[in-house]
């Protein structure tokens, strides 16, 4: 069968690229067009797009660039039509995919959608569009069928897929070994996660390593992103003192004792490692005030939403300064109580997420679906 898949964040191009591997031990005919990253590429995806050049964050980002968002809907359209794919799957990428359900549907093209948009979170009116244009909708949060059971339609649910990818990574060098890898000095660690994109990171660097001074028995490491160049980041961390490694994220959370991470699925990696962890956050001001009137959610941290309650600091905004991370990552650092109720309940997490092998359970639905009709 044919597939064309769209995913427009890293995260996307890691699920996708599992969901491709699975489809493929399935359908051995199967050939994949896609917009998403060199993960899908690796598994025999056509890349059309990749999505460091589709990544906008915040409201004013997306207006300032609203003539290249047109222009790639419309080459979307193009192109997808010139395709015929039996399917088009939609990887979360809400602002883009949406649209794109709504074509390739009147275009008689089968729409599944993988990684449901959070919904739950804000503009729920979009259950109706959903309802209306897709097909089959394939969730990776426990709350997220019930959610939808309130609007009358029916979703899957089989895990979450990051489960797999943990089970993969966990522990697969020792701290030794990873360390002499990366000419590392044979010092404890703490993690720093910025984001994926440009944008995102900038911002957050400056915060996370702003603490380094204070925490001189750590080395403090960052997981840099693949799809953005080494040099962006050494033009940051000059005089910092501050290392990275990249395409080793698992490896680097095994070892390390924290973690600063940039709210974001990099959150839930963090906690499915049992890494305690700051979640950081600091957007456009503007954009910031418009999403506070439009978002209805407790906390930003998909760890903390799971759980229903603050199982890790949240620094947002004006609260992320550095007095706030110092106090923050001292007290997951070196208060016993504390640092074992976070891990407590990333066990709880754990349990409450599914074992490993959703991508696999997707996939079989998904032909299942696929040749029914």
């Amino acid at each position: 069968m044919r597939y064309y898949i769209i995913a427009g964040e890293a995260s996307g191009d890691l699920h996708a690229s599992n969901l491709m591997r699975e489809l493929k031990l399935l359908d051995p005919e199967a050939l994949f067009r896609c917009w998403g990253g060199d993960l899908m590429q690796q598994q025999g995806g056509e890349l059309v797009k990749h999505y460091r050049d589709l990544a906008f964050m915040g409201f004013m980002e997306v207006i300032a660039h609203l003539p290249t968002i047109l222009k790639n809907f419309h080459f979307c359209e193009e192109d997808l039509v010139s395709f015929q794919p039996d399917v088009l799957i939609l990887v979360d990428y809400p602002g883009f995919n949406l649209r794109m359900a709504k074509f390739a549907a009147r275009k008689g093209i089968r729409v599944f959608y993988y990684i449901s948009p959070q919904l739950w979170a804000w503009r729920s009116s979009r259950v109706q569009s959903i309802r209306k244009w897709v097909e089959k909708m394939f969730v990776i949060l426990p709350f997220e069928k019930e959610f939808y059971a309130r609007y009358h339609y029916l979703v899957d649910y089989a895990g979450h897929p990051l489960l797999d990818v943990i089970h993969k990574e966990m522990h697969t060098k020792s701290r030794e070994e990873f360390q002499l890898k990366n000419g590392l000095p044979d010092r404890r660690m703490i993690a720093l996660l910025p984001g994926s994109r440009k944008m995102e990171i900038e911002k957050m660097l400056h915060m996370m390593t702003s603490v380094v001074s204070s925490f001189p028995n750590y080395q403090f490491i960052i997981a840099a992103a693949p799809s953005v160049p080494a040099d962006f980041y050494e033009r940051i961390l000059k005089e910092t003192g501050v290392r990275m490694v990249i395409n080793q994220t698992y490896d680097l959370l095994s070892h390390s004792d924290a973690a600063l991470v940039a709210s974001g699925t990099a959150t839930l990696e963090t906690a499915l490692m049992e890494v305690p962890q700051i979640v950081c956050y600091k957007g456009n001001a503007l954009s910031y005030l418009i999403a506070r009137q439009l978002v209805h959610v407790p906390f930003i941290s998909l760890v903390n939403l799971i759980a229903g309650k603050k199982v890790v600091p949240e620094l947002i905004q004006s609260e992320l300064n550095q007095k706030n991370l110092v106090s923050s990552l001292t007290e997951i650092l070196e208060n016993g109580s504390l640092r074992q109720r976070i891990l407590d309940d990333y066990k709880v997490l754990k349990q409450d997420l599914g074992g490993s092998g959703a991508s696999g359970r997707v996939a079989a639905l998904m032909i299942q679906y696929l040749r029914k009709k």
